[in-house]
């Protein structure tokens, strides 16, 4: 029957890489169980092993894995003859806002001190923002129309 002769911690190489290495004569099939649910391979998760004699070694790779792939990570093996699991934590990167419950709270938590979560002062701040944008357009056109109007004339009517 297969029998587990390792199972390692992720370490990151290129990808993260959970190692193993299993034994058994007929050669086991492997899969893995994630939290107690079977493992889907997809591009960020891939297992990749090589066959030497009886002895399979490969790796469970991770490609950038983030909070979500933290969890129970099962080897499961089996033959003919029985089947063998081991279970090993992976842990790649903690929860970003782990007390935060929402957007809200979010804001509420992180957000500087100047701002103000309350809808009429921001209101009333949006609109002193307009309000001092278009006044700076206007004073804009206007510096460009006199420019125009009275910078283009020579002072001792030369000709340039």
């Amino acid at each position: 029957p297969p029998r587990i002769l390792t199972l390692e911690e992720p370490v990151l190489h290129m990808d993260h890489c959970i190692a193993f290495a299993v034994h058994g004569n007929p050669a086991p099939t492997l899969h893995w169980l994630h939290n107690g649910q079977v493992l889907r391979e997809t591009e960020i998760i891939r297992m990749e092993f090589y066959q030497q004699g009886e002895v399979s070694e490969g790796c469970l790779l991770f490609n950038k894995p983030t909070h979500y792939n933290n969890g129970n990570y099962t080897i499961v093996a089996t033959n003919q003859l029985g089947s063998a699991n081991q279970t090993i934590k992976g842990h790649f990167l903690e929860k970003p806002f782990p007390a935060a419950s929402g957007l809200f709270s979010f804001r509420m938590r992180y957000a500087p001190k100047f701002l103000c979560v309350d809808s009429k002062a921001f209101s009333f701040q949006v609109s002193i923002a307009v309000g001092l944008a278009a006044f700076a357009c206007v004073l804009l056109v206007v510096l460009f129309i006199m420019i125009n109007k009275y910078g283009r004339r020579s002072k001792f009517g030369m000709k340039g």
